[in-house]
């Protein structure tokens, strides 16, 4: 097993540099800081925390990693999961990952540290060193709600393309034509998997799914504001925009408001991840709703039964649409 001077040495640094990047140091730069990654992956070099985890004794608690936890669809996972793991006897520790990989390793080393006895990540865009060389060394490990491909690790994911396709129908049939979709990022397997989706459903109602309509953003309410003005600005705007996440529509409600827009009579919207208060605005809001809460005990069920070295299998839950006043066709 390779060693931190192993590290050192490939990376042409020192050990204490290594040891800083570990422990995410400001004072190292990202030159260098990628050069000690490029190493620890070339040597699959687990670091200590890793690796003396893996001698510890039970602590009956679990790690949760959540994206972030201004959204409401991770404050519902979170839930389940602590709902379940009490159940079972458990305590949660949580961290706020605020879709940073550096802020996921943070709490996946301090959560190794506190030696709980598995973890459920709901991982970043970025595939880091650290979660790799933990998957690979065999950590009860679980993730939620995306999934990172070449890494076999059980995932707990919804399908959102039966509700996706119901939701284009339904805007079809509501008299919408043009619509856009306000995507989440690429480098996110929730992203790319909506924006497939919402391509396919679109082909399969006979509908033209124009490039300038398809917009990415980052599941955070600044990005939905801004694609949602993007989109209202150009030369023939959409009558409809479906958004990839709640934090988005929120961001496409702002912007929509601040011009004077009625919904649906201008503009029409729906949202990926139903929240509480989406049906008490007015209009309420179609939403493809998710199972988040069902999705985290599910998830503590499989973790719990990696911990006690039984097999878990990657679970997969449908998503279902709830059809509000927020896309009725313009004349409604």
């Amino acid at each position: 097993m390779a060693r931190i001077k192993d590290v050192a040495a490939a990376a042409g640094v020192s050990v204490a540099t290594v040891s800083r990047v570990l422990n995410d140091s400001p004072s190292v730069n990202d030159e260098t800081r990628r050069r000690v990654y490029d190493a620890m992956s070339a040597l699959n070099y687990v670091p200590n925390a890793v690796a003396r985890s893996l001698r510890t004794t039970a602590t009956r608690t679990i790690g949760l990693i959540i994206g972030d936890i201004l959204n409401p669809f991770f404050t519902e996972l979170a839930r389940g999961v602590e709902d379940e793991a009490r159940r079972e006897g458990y305590t949660v520790v949580m961290g706020n990952a605020d879709e940073r990989p550096d802020e996921q390793d943070h709490y996946v080393r301090t959560l190794l540290e506190q030696r709980v006895d598995g973890l459920l990540i709901c991982p970043t865009a970025e595939l880091t060193p650290l979660v790799q060389q933990l998957a690979e060394a065999g950590r009860p490990l679980v993730f939620l709600d995306r999934s990172i491909a070449g890494l076999d690790v059980p995932t707990v994911r919804s399908d959102g393309a039966s509700a996706i396709a119901e939701l284009v129908r339904h805007l079809r049939e509501q008299g919408h034509r043009r619509i856009a979709l306000a995507s989440g990022p690429a480098t996110l397997s929730t992203g790319r998997e909506r924006t497939e989706a919402f391509a396919a459903a679109m082909a399969a109602e006979g509908l033209e799914l124009r490039p300038e309509y398809v917009r990415p953003g980052d599941f955070r309410e600044g990005s939905g504001r801004r694609i949602t003005a993007e989109l209202l600005d150009l030369p023939e705007p959409p009558d409809a925009v479906f958004f990839g996440d709640n934090l988005m529509t929120l961001g496409g409600l702002e912007e929509i408001r601040a011009r004077g827009l009625r919904i649906p009579r201008d503009v029409a919207i729906a949202s990926f991840d139903d929240v509480t208060w989406f049906k008490h605005i007015d209009p309420p809001v179609t939403a493809i709703a998710q199972p988040a809460a069902e999705m985290g005990r599910h998830a503590v069920r499989l973790l719990l039964s990696r911990v006690n070295g039984r097999p878990a299998a990657s679970a997969v839950l449908p998503a279902t649409l709830v059809i509000r006043r927020s896309c009725e066709g313009k004349g409604s």
